[in-house]
């Protein structure tokens, strides 16, 4: 397995539409492997394929503190919606940001497993948000896409600053002259 790159904000390819997943095999089983792995190495609870720079309709995601209900969604579609309610979410595209989104509380999926079978599965509460806020990662949509404007410049500008002082500092060794 292998840690994955995660893409973050304001980075473009997170706007891409993801397209669906055909092909179930080995190297489709070796990519869920290795988002679970990005995943709980990041403290995440959910991770869309679009977020590791994959644009398949894949999405995984486990809510559990002890890693003991790992979930995976390929082609995921939402059948049912129910109890409209407020809940406060962060991305791991989004580092360090966390805000309240509305979303259903209640919701029934429609997917496919990593080997392709197809299931049906009522999800609520953290679950139900959980794969919707994945799933908007499929259509190229950010949390923060449903905060204001003026709130989304803002974070922008703030993991801009970060990434640039994360970024090594370009050193010219002592003495040496620059040349162009």
């Amino acid at each position: 397995m292998a840690l994955l790159e995660i893409l973050e904000f304001p980075d473009p390819r997170l706007r891409n539409r993801a397209v669906p997943v055909t092909v179930f095999d080995a190297a489709l089983s070796r990519l869920v492997d290795d988002m679970f792995e990005t995943m709980y190495a990041a403290l995440g609870i959910g991770l869309a394929a679009s977020q590791v720079n994959v644009h398949q309709r894949l999405l995984i995601m486990d809510v559990t503190e002890d890693h003991s209900e790992p979930l995976v969604f390929c082609n995921p579609e939402i059948l049912a919606r129910e109890e409209v309610g407020v809940m406060e979410e962060g991305c791991l595209s989004v580092p360090g940001i966390y805000d309240e989104v509305e979303r259903a509380q209640r919701i029934r999926v429609r997917a496919q497993d990593r080997h392709g079978v197809v299931f049906e599965r009522d999800l609520e509460g953290i679950r139900a948000v959980c794969l919707q806020h994945e799933m908007d990662h499929l259509e190229g949509k950010l949390f923060v896409d449903y905060l204001s404007s003026l709130k989304r410049d803002r974070i922008r500008r703030k993991l801009e600053k970060e990434r640039r002082d994360r970024a090594p500092a370009a050193r010219t060794p002592a003495g040496a002259a620059l040349s162009r």
